[in-house]
């Protein structure tokens, strides 16, 4: 794989924090500092993915919250993530980590989850530093997938026609094609 860093640079790789409160339990009513594995505010490394994990979540690479000298490859949620950019790997070790069960000792110094340009790289950062969430329309389902940043729009117009926001809850803002019913302001005496 080609990469463009100089000076010893081994590939770009995004790096995010790991987020100061992360929400568990039933209805992310729970929330702790960090995670069981990060100390909250921890640099991660994420490798370009070889494979979904599903549900939002992604492979990491950092030092264990109880281990500071040994790199750890986990899965976590990218909710629990913040501060995605983009950064080059200077360190061997760190490679090895990112490169998993694949690193090939013959050739050391070969990123092989590495994105091929600092600028790719940041552009999956800023992908994942401003979070989309599905939107339905009409009530129906999230197909096609529709995805509105956070807050969402209070309008909306998809394939020439226009939406309105109808509802918004944890599981997502609901459009209609209906306007809002129009309720004149109370007339002050």
């Amino acid at each position: 794989m080609e990469h463009d860093g100089g000076d010893g640079q081994l590939g770009w790789y995004v790096v995010a924090n790991i987020a100061r409160e992360t929400a568990h339990g039933d209805a992310g009513l729970d929330i702790q500092r960090g995670l069981k594995h990060f100390a909250p505010g921890a640099r991660v490394w994420i490798p370009r993915p070889p494979w979904d994990p599903g549900d939002g979540r992604m492979p990491v690479v950092g030092h264990h919250r109880g281990n500071t000298r040994r790199y750890v490859n986990i899965v976590v949620r990218r909710e629990d993530l913040e501060n995605f950019r983009a950064k080059g790997v200077y360190s061997l070790k760190l490679l090895r980590s990112l490169n998993g069960w694949r690193h090939d000792l013959t050739a050391p110094t070969t990123p092989l989850y590495a994105w091929p340009s600092r600028e790719k790289a940041q552009e999956w950062a800023d992908v994942w530093n401003s979070p989309l969430e599905p939107a339905r329309l009409d009530g129906g389902s999230f197909r096609p997938f529709l995805a509105v940043p956070n807050p969402p729009p209070a309008e909306l117009e998809v394939n020439g026609r226009k939406y309105y926001l109808a509802h918004y809850s944890a599981r997502g803002p609901r459009y209609s094609s209906e306007p809002p019913p129009y309720e004149p302001a109370p007339q002050l005496p």
